[in-house]
């Protein structure tokens, strides 16, 4: 192994253990990687920001910003607000609380979706004494289902879709996965509408 090698694997590795450590902020830890990478020549410094020009990463940046705003917005509070006192039990918030996640995975980052939600199943949990485990778990999993559902939804998508054009030149459209996609996040969320009753209560 050569020593540029070994500088890049040392880079990568010392990189996940901050991600890992979560002490710092995931851009500043990102950036000191790449400039340290750009220090030690391992990266040319004419590249350092080419990814920026990826279609990939200005539309996961969008689909976050999108994401940060309605989170900001405090918008899901309010049209949840009127639901939220009759939602009592585990068996009426899971369906609800997966449910709302599903269907905002399908406009904006599933993760952003969930982060949206997160203090909003939180919150009722503590009120009503369920257990967050319950609710979080289904949560999680609907939002991986949701962001199948459009382009943007999952950055899984957007890759392959960008794969295709460079392959054949024509990439996926927003809507293409969404007729199978669709009936999957239904039947996921009768899924986990019962399926909550296998996860451990502590």
């Amino acid at each position: 192994m050569t020593l540029q090698q070994s500088l890049a694997f040392a880079l990568i590795g010392g990189a996940v253990v901050l991600f890992a450590w979560g002490r710092f902020r995931y851009d500043l830890v990102a950036l000191a990687a790449l400039l340290i990478g750009v220090i030690l020549g391992l990266v040319p410094a004419k590249q350092a920001f080419s990814g920026f020009t990826s279609d990939v990463v200005v539309i996961i940046a969008s689909a976050l910003v999108i994401s940060a705003s309605i989170a900001r917005s405090g918008f899901m509070e309010m049209v949840m607000r009127p639901l939220l006192p009759r939602l009592r039990s585990a068996p009426s918030l899971v369906p609800v609380m997966a449910g709302a996640t599903g269907l905002l995975s399908i406009p904006t980052k599933n993760v952003g979706a969930l982060a949206i939600l997160m203090p909003v199943a939180l919150q009722r949990a503590r009120a009503t004494g369920v257990s967050p485990s319950s609710i979080l778990m289904p949560m999680s999993f609907a939002s991986l289902l949701g962001g199948l559902v459009t382009l943007v939804g999952t950055s899984t998508n957007i890759i392959v879709s960008q794969v295709r054009e460079e392959t054949i030149g024509r990439p996926f459209q927003m809507f293409d996965f969404a007729p199978v996609r669709l009936v999957l996040l239904f039947l996921g969320w009768l899924f986990l509408s019962f399926a909550w009753r296998l996860l451990p209560r502590e």
